[in-house]
């Protein structure tokens, strides 16, 4: 299969290298320093296992001159899915699989406005990858993953094939029975772990431990889960002790992509995480109060992030 890696950061460079490394066509798409670096040096994929150097790859910035595609994963924030649905306009062909692996739950939506909906599958990931230098994914750990399926949850041939393909190159792959549960499922985990450490920027270790800030991911879980129920999502009766407890195993230092792009005065994904919550519980007249509190909190630092920076 023919696969285009929209978005070679720590997710799209850790699969992207594990697909090509399996034979697999893959095609990244890149840009900067980084780009150039893929381009000259190849592609170092380091992981606690092995260290391996894939060269020559294909990699461009721009997706107009790939042609079309069998599968394109996006792999970029979730503030940048509109941006890259766009982009990819030109290489979606009647065939194409558009899958997305972002933290949250409108990715397929947002896809789907601009690409229609035939073409795109719903998707998460798992993955303690990131880019440690230009060419260069680092990934830590084993507990690296990806789920999939169509929109309606039919198992459909074209998502088994993916499915299998997925797991000829080693990533552990599942077909959930409802895709949508398990993406708010980790929706519900993902937004509490990073939110709370946002506001307290303490690591989960602290933020477990602490009986006030434990009650506020209870908080944090416990809106979600009314959220996705009155949208339809049949979520575990256990769900958010079973994710308190996840985030019990979790090494006491970590700390959530968002919590870390914020402390860091990058731009991050609030928006399509704390400020999802919020957003879509005010369209059916919930009320989310932790969210909302922690979106309106962090907005500031988000939004002059987001402002162009001067030149250096």
């Amino acid at each position: 299969m023919r696969f285009v890696v929209f978005g070679t950061g720590g997710v799209g460079g850790c699969f992207g290298a594990q697909l090509t490394n399996a034979g697999e066509s893959v095609v990244f798409v890149a840009r900067g320093k980084h780009l150039k670096a893929l381009r000259n040096q190849g592609l170092r994929f380091e992981t606690p296992e092995k260290d391996l150097l894939i060269r020559p790859i294909e990699a461009t910035d721009d997706p107009a001159t790939i042609g079309n595609a069998d599968v394109i994963l996006i792999c970029v924030k979730a503030c940048q899915v509109p941006e890259a649905a766009q982009a990819i306009r030109t290489i979606v062909g009647p065939e194409t699989l558009v899958l997305p692996l972002q933290n949250g739950v409108e990715a397929s939506s947002q896809l789907s406005d601009v690409l229609g909906s035939r073409n795109v599958l719903a998707g998460l990931c798992g993955t303690l990858s990131w880019v440690a230098g230009p060419g260069h994914i680092k990934r830590a750990g084993s507990h690296n993953f990806i789920k999939l399926g169509e929109l309606d949850n039919v198992r459909s041939e074209r998502v088994e094939r993916l499915r299998r393909v997925f797991a000829a190159a080693g990533i552990t792959v599942e077909v959930p029975a409802n895709i949508h549960k398990a993406l708010w499922e980790k929706f519900m985990l993902m937004t509490a772990f990073g939110g709370v450490g946002a506001i307290t920027r303490a690591p989960i270790g602290v933020t477990r431990t602490v009986p006030e800030t434990r009650r506020l991911l209870k908080q944090c879980m416990e809106e979600v889960l009314v959220l996705a129920q009155a949208r339809g999502i049949a979520m575990s009766e256990t769900i958010v002790a079973d994710s308190l407890s996840f985030l019990d195993t979790l090494p006491p230092v970590g700390t959530a992509s968002l919590q870390r792009d914020i402390a860091a005065g990058k731009p991050s994904e609030l928006e399509f995480w704390n400020g999802a919550i919020a957003r879509l519980s005010q369209q059916i007249g919930l009320s989310a109060p932790l969210n909302k509190f922690i979106y309106a909190s962090l907005l500031p630092q988000e939004l002059q992030a987001r402002k162009p920076q001067p030149p250096l």
